[in-house]
């Protein structure tokens, strides 16, 4: 409230102030900062894309963070090949700060792609999150050592003898959404949205002017008990 109450009393004429990223750090940094919701309605205005995962993709604990994704397939395989998913953990072992960890497990709502073991050496090598179109595993260590991951389910299967690595650093679809290597993913409570890195700063300087409005339109819309006037004053809805 303290916030919304702030920015209710600027200047009317007053714009809302927004950083042009300098760096990846300030980007990332601004990325985190906002909300989810209008970075995936700042996509839908720039890109006319859908970017955003669906109401599936949840968190094992509430959490946000912005990084880029380093891309993981398993394809379903049934073996007894102890290096069916050796590169998988290679990828991880390349991974650097402000990683996301996105891994597709194919017909994976049941299948654990990720838990405990590779939640630590993620979050050793500084990794932002992680986000598995699949199940994970041993949820009470990965909260207790504070690691967000982002799946579809909780489960405690594994994919060991049933899967195999298929590729990392490769285009997938997870949950619905094209991510490539590289692109920033973008998470809070409400939930997971891919952005192109090339577009990147630009959807975050409108992400930004969104917030401002929105967080402006509470304390106004609480004075005047009119959505309606707070949404023509604003054009935010």
């Amino acid at each position: 409230m303290f916030v919304l109450a702030q920015a209710a009393k600027l200047p009317a004429k007053q714009e809302p102030v927004t950083r042009q990223p300098k760096d990846e750090a300030s980007l990332l940094d601004g990325l985190r900062h906002v909300e989810v919701a209008s970075v995936s309605d700042a996509l839908e205005q720039i890109a006319s894309k859908k970017m955003y995962m669906t109401h599936r993709m949840r968190p094992i604990f509430p959490t946000r963070f912005a990084g880029y994704a380093l891309t993981v397939s398993l394809k379903k395989e049934a073996n007894h090949d102890p290096d069916a998913l050796k590169g998988m953990l290679q990828a991880i072992d390349t991974g650097t700060p402000s990683s996301v960890y996105v891994m597709v497990v194919e017909d994976g709502n049941d299948i654990a792609g990720m838990g405990g073991l590779m939640g630590t050496a993620m979050a050793a090598r500084n990794f932002s999150g992680a986000v598995i179109d699949g199940g994970v595993r041993d949820t009470a260590y990965l909260q207790k050592i504070g690691f967000p991951v982002y799946a579809l389910g909780v489960v405690p299967s594994t994919s060991v003898g049933h899967y195999r690595f298929a590729g990392a650093n490769i285009p997938v679809i997870c949950d619905g959404v094209p991510v490539n290597p590289g692109d920033i993913i973008v998470a809070d409570p409400d939930g997971v949205v891919v952005v192109p890195k090339a577009i990147a700063p630009q959807i975050l300087k409108l992400a930004q002017d969104m917030d401002f409005k929105e967080h402006s339109m509470y304390a106004y819309i609480e004075k005047l008990k009119s959505i309606l006037e707070a949404v023509a004053k604003f054009g935010r809805l």
